[in-house]
């Protein structure tokens, strides 16, 4: 049976959905292609009318991963002066409920430690995904005239990563809700926020 090219786009979506989740919860080095099919509610054979290879699948669903946090750095700062968008940004980023929105925050501080030993293609996309969250803060801090706000959202968005990355490690939620309020305090009055 042929399906239209809208059916196969949908079926695209829905194997990158499943690829995402599956990373998120084990690593992109334990999913399996017969198990992100399944979830997708599709049939392993179908696997390759889609995509090349499971490297492939990863690179993709990668990138898929940076859609919704790009998403939210939109709500978190459009519409807003520059310090209000940039404090609003960081305010969420290094908020409890981020930390424990494993499932569908940003990729950076879930993944980040497993890309040295990832393909290229994986590798690119995770960067390409970094750089456009580094741009955007970039782009408020310039408006902002502070100077190098290429240097400095890098700076950032290291710090960002890293608090939510040890305060997931930490399993007190008291002292992992003071990694993050210690980072957000001293990023922004870094930042004079």
């Amino acid at each position: 049976m042929r399906y239209d090219k809208e059916h196969k786009g949908r079926a695209r979506e829905r194997i990158l959905e499943a690829a995402a989740r599956a990373i998120r919860a084990e690593g992109p080095a334990r999913i399996g292609v017969a198990a992100v099919m399944r979830e997708a509610g599709l049939t392993h054979g179908g696997f390759y009318a889609h995509f090349g290879s499971k490297d492939d699948l990863i690179a993709e669903a990668i990138g898929k991963m940076f859609e919704g946090p790009y998403s939210r750095f939109a709500s978190e700062t459009g519409g807003r002066e520059p310090a209000h968008a940039l404090s609003a940004y960081i305010d969420f980023y290094l908020s409890p409920g981020h930390r424990d929105a494993r499932e569908r925050g940003c990729p950076l501080p879930a993944l980040s430690g497993e890309m040295a030993r990832l393909p290229e293609a994986a590798r690119g996309r995770f960067a390409e995904g970094a750089d456009n969250l580094r741009a955007g803060v970039a782009r408020l801090l310039a408006a902002m005239g502070k100077p190098e706000p290429e240097q400095l959202a890098a700076s950032v968005g290291a710090e960002m990563v890293g608090a939510v990355a040890l305060a997931r490690t930490v399993q007190d939620k008291v002292r992992s809700d003071a990694v993050l309020e210690a980072s957000r305090a001293a990023l922004k009055d870094r930042l004079g926020l």
